[in-house]
């Protein structure tokens, strides 16, 4: 089987992971249990998802001059993705999340940093990698002009692309016909993708919603089919969806029919789960087999 070629365009953050036994109310201090800095970033957490599961992965983005920035190239260079399209960017801070992780589920607070600086432009210094990809996967924690431009260029290019819209984001019409896939949560479709006269989600035909424990759905012409994920104990949900997204675009890759990929993806999910942090529990392609 040949080897896909997947090519991330997205963020790069370092996650301040807080756990602590319960949420903090308004104007409330509580006392946490634990404290980690973890590699992070929607686009990171779904390069280094596919990296893991086997495929060749370029990560288009930028970090800051900071120790963190140093941090997370060399996270990539450990998990196997090529970062000749990560750049570092002068007096701006790598991105950030401040993360609290508490009863099986988080709170998240991102500063953009050098993500904010990747820019149309600087995606166009690398068309030819950008040409030679299996699949493109793109997130909106970078500008919404440069996602626009990326929908474009690879409709130029001929290239598809998974759109995994989080933080959910308004796009014109024409702008989600591009996509080959987009991959909401069930809370971003709801938000995004009204239903129609049919009784149908706009742009039904190319939308895979994902939902946690219940696992993930598809259309099939006008029926909706639910993929079903399996029971775990669940540590820590941070970066499941992007496990998702990132183990999607491998089996899509390797010309998986949809609802096989979408098994493929919610098996890797479901394993990410079991530890904390966005990319410590990411399996190997041995654990998935």
């Amino acid at each position: 089987m040949k080897t896909p070629r997947i090519t991330v365009i997205g963020s790069i953050n370092m996650d301040l992971v807080t756990v602590a036994e319960n949420m903090p109310e308004q104007g409330e201090t509580i006392s946490g249990d634990s404290f980690k800095t973890l590699p992070g970033g929607k686009g990171a957490n779904q390069a280094v998802a596919a990296a893991r599961l086997g495929a060749e992965v370029h990560m288009i983005g930028k970090v800051g001059d900071d120790p963190f920035g140093d941090s997370l190239l060399n996270n990539f260079e450990a998990q196997g993705v090529e970062t000749e399209a990560v750049d570092t960017e002068s007096d701006v801070s790598s991105g950030l999340a401040n993360i609290i992780v508490s009863d099986h589920d988080n709170r998240i607070i991102i500063i953009a940093g050098a993500n904010g600086e990747v820019t149309p432009d600087y995606v166009d210094g690398f068309k030819e990698q950008i040409e030679e990809s299996d699949y493109v996967l793109i997130q909106f924690e970078i500008p919404k002009p440069t996602i626009e431009h990326i929908l474009d260029l690879c409709g130029t290019l001929g290239v598809p692309v998974i759109i995994n819209p989080a933080p959910a984001m308004q796009l014109d019409d024409a702008y989600w016909e591009k996509a080959a896939y987009i991959t909401p949560n069930d809370n971003e479709a709801e938000k995004l993708f009204a239903y129609d006269t049919d009784g149908l989600p706009k742009f039904h035909d190319r939308l895979v919603i994902t939902n946690g424990a219940k696992g993930a759905s598809f259309f099939k012409g006008d029926r909706m089919i639910t993929v079903p994920t399996e029971k775990v104990e669940v540590t820590d949900t941070t970066g499941a969806g992007d496990t998702f997204n990132g183990a999607l675009a491998v089996a899509l890759a390797e010309g998986r029919p949809l609802e096989e990929a979408v098994a493929f993806a919610n098996r890797a999910a479901s394993l990410s789960v079991q530890k904390l942090g966005a990319q410590s529990g990411m399996p190997k392609r041995g654990e998935m087999e």
